[in-house]
């Protein structure tokens, strides 16, 4: 997802998103463990959304402050 998309999104909303990219990071890990799956470097792509989708849930509950 796109870091504009991201941004129009509210809080409720992220935190669905971030809760279902946790959930694809834990069955991609157990998936390359397994060897079933040989794209690791979707791993990447899927952190660097959650680390993403936590810093606009952090900055936008600052400013709801």
């Amino acid at each position: 997802m796109d870091l504009k998309e991201l941004i129009q999104k509210n809080p409720s909303e992220l935190r669905v998103l971030l809760a279902e990219a946790r959930e694809r990071l834990r069955d991609l890990r157990f998936r390359v463990s397994q060897e079933a799956h040989k794209d690791v470097r979707e791993i990447r792509e899927v952190r660097t959304a959650i680390a993403r989708i936590q810093t606009l849930l952090t900055k936008k509950d600052k400013q709801s402050s």
